[in-house]
């Protein structure tokens, strides 16, 4: 789970470079045209069983609607509306509407020291994005907000169905084929809207895209679902609050920015949420007599 939130965070630096060189969706597209396009090959080349039934590919097809049209779709396009820390702040409740949600369609209950993990690790991403949301000043364009509810609620949904496919599919097929079912709405949208002509096909961008569809997608994304096969949704979301922190920590390692009070209070109050939201997990300790400890 470590892995895979390194690797999401990642991402933004990544997506901040590629648009700069190419239209938005097309970008988008193209990031889910090749890590699906990747991870089903080597599917198929390593014989893994395919996804079967009409059950399953519908989920897959709500799973990539979810993740991929709309989970991309919004934070592409947040980018051009919204401070990076208001982003950071509302793309964040995703763990929360995941628990309510999780509750709802998988039956997963949320004790109480799970429920104070989860507000803490929000309340540790507030502290951490503060300094940013302050910083700019003036009030958050809306469209900008509703791109990123957006995609919020399009990866809740995601992440839900994947748990619920999760140890029932092959996790390399089913993520190669929810990101390339996921591709075709953003390719058609796209293909409208926007030029695929005004890419420039840089170094830097092919680098991007490389960077951010195979590693910070393909890879992450594989692991994502290994790890729900055997994980509960609540329990592995609340590792998604450390996406920011080690963002932060990237960007002070290779960027240079300062690491100050409220990123460093932010991130203590992160981890302890996350290890709130573990232990909540962890069955109770049986005494030597059989009764609850």
């Amino acid at each position: 789970m470590l892995v895979v939130m390194f690797l999401w965070a990642l991402c933004f630096p990544l997506i901040t470079a590629g648009l700069e060189l190419a239209p938005h969706l097309t970008f988008a597209t193209l990031r889910a045209v090749l890590a699906g396009g990747a991870l089903v090959a080597l599917g198929v080349m390593s014989s893994r069983a395919r996804p079967t039934g009409r059950s399953t590919w519908l989920l897959l097809g709500v799973a990539g609607i979810g993740a991929t049209t709309l989970g991309f779709f919004g934070m592409f396009h947040a980018a051009e509306f919204v401070a990076p820390g208001t982003a950071t702040v509302i793309a964040n409740t995703q763990p929360l509407l995941a628990a309510a949600l999780a509750h709802l369609v998988l039956n997963e209950r949320v004790r109480p020291l799970g429920v104070i993990g989860l507000g803490l690790g929000f309340i540790g991403i507030v502290v951490i994005a503060g300094g940013g949301v302050a910083s700019q000043g003036g009030d958050d364009d809306l469209r900008g907000i509703a791109y990123i509810v957006l995609a919020a609620l399009g990866i809740t949904v995601s992440n839900v169905v994947l748990r619920r496919l999760a140890g029932v599919v092959d996790p390399v097929m089913a993520i190669g084929a929810q990101l390339l079912l996921g591709a075709i709405p953003l390719a058609a949208i796209s293909a409208v809207t926007e030029s695929p002509s005004d890419i420039t096909w840089s170094v830097t961008f092919i680098l991007s895209l490389l960077g951010l569809a195979l590693p910070g997608t393909a890879l992450a994304y594989w692991l994502w679902l290994t790890v729900l096969e055997t994980t509960p949704l609540n329990r592995a979301n609340a590792f998604s609050f450390l996406v920011p922190a080690f963002g932060i920590t990237l960007g002070i390692a290779f960027y240079g920015e300062d690491l100050t009070v409220p990123t460093t209070v932010g991130m203590v109050i992160t981890v302890a949420g996350i290890v709130a939201v573990n232990r909540s997990h962890h069955p109770p300790t049986t005494a030597a007599n059989g009764s609850s400890a």
